[in-house]
C-alpha cells in the first residue's frame, strides 16, 4: 500500500471513510450521545477530504479537498446549529465544486450529457419548490436547489468521468430531494433517512474518486 504526506496510506483513509459512512447508518439504532453521533456523521466525508488532500498534486486536487471539507462541515453544522446554517456550508461546497468542474469542462460535450446538464437545473429547482408542505420553506429550498443543481450540471459537463463525477452529482441531487420530501409527501417514512445518507455518501465517493484518480493530460 502506497503512502503519502506524513506516511499516511491514502487507500486506508479511503476505506475508513466508506466504513465510517456505512456504519453511521447502523449507529442510528444505538443510544449514542449527540456529540458522538455528530462526530460519527462528520467522519465519513472528512476522511474523504483527507484522502483527496493526501492525493492532491495540483489545484484541482486541493479544490476537491476543499469541496469535501465544506460538505463535511455542513454535515456537522446540520446537527449542531440547524438546517439553514448547514445549508450555507453545503452551498459553499457547491461553489467550490463548480469552480473545479468549470476548470475542467468538456468540449464538445456528448449530446446526452449536454441534455442532462441542461435539464437537471430546472427539474431540481421545480421539484424542490413543490415538495415542502409548509410553503414558507419553498423559496429558501428552491434557492439552495439552484446552487445544488448547478453543481450537478457542471459535474455532468466536466471532463471527469460521467459515471463518477456526473453520476455522483446526480446522486447528491436525489439525496437532497429526499430531504425536501421528508418535510412533504414522504414525512414519517423510515426508509427516507437511509436513502438520503446512502445516496449522499455514494455520490461523494464517486466524485472524490473521479477527480482524484483522473489521469493527467499526456499522462
Amino acid at each position: 500500500m502506497t503512502t503519502s504526506r506524513g506516511g499516511l496510506p491514502p487507500n486506508l483513509i479511503l476505506i475508513a471513510a466508506i466504513v465510517a459512512g456505512l456504519s453511521y447508518m447502523a449507529s442510528w439504532q444505538l443510544p449514542l450521545p449527540p456529540v458522538a453521533s455528530t462526530v460519527w456523521k462528520g467522519a465519513a466525508v472528512s476522511l474523504l477530504a483527507l484522502y483527496a488532500g493526501l492525493k492532491a498534486q495540483d489545484r484541482d486536487g486541493w479544490l476537491a479537498c476543499a469541496m469535501l471539507a465544506l460538505y463535511a462541515l455542513g454535515d456537522v453544522l446540520l446537527e449542531v446549529i440547524g438546517l439553514t446554517r448547514g445549508a450555507v456550508a453545503f452551498l459553499a461546497g457547491h461553489v467550490v465544486a463548480m469552480v473545479l468542474y468549470l476548470r475542467n469542462r468538456q468540449t464538445p460535450l456528448p449530446p446526452l450529457q449536454l441534455l442532462l446538464a441542461i435539464a437537471v437545473v430546472p427539474a431540481t429547482v421545480g421539484i424542490s419548490w413543490v415538495l415542502p408542505t409548509d410553503r414558507s420553506f419553498a423559496p429558501g429550498i428552491a434557492l439552495y436547489a439552484l446552487g445544488l443543481s448547478l453543481m450537478a450540471a457542471t459535474a455532468l459537463a466536466s471532463r471527469f468521468s460521467a459515471a463518477g463525477a456526473g453520476l455522483g452529482g446526480v446522486l447528491f441531487v436525489i439525496s437532497d430531494l429526499l430531504i425536501f420530501a421528508r418535510i412533504g409527501p414522504l414525512e414519517g417514512q423510515a426508509w427516507v433517512g437511509f436513502g438520503v445518507w446512502g445516496l449522499y455518501l455514494a455520490g461523494n465517493v464517486l466524485i472524490c474518486l473521479a477527480v482524484v484518480k483522473r489521469p493527467k493530460p499526456g499522462g
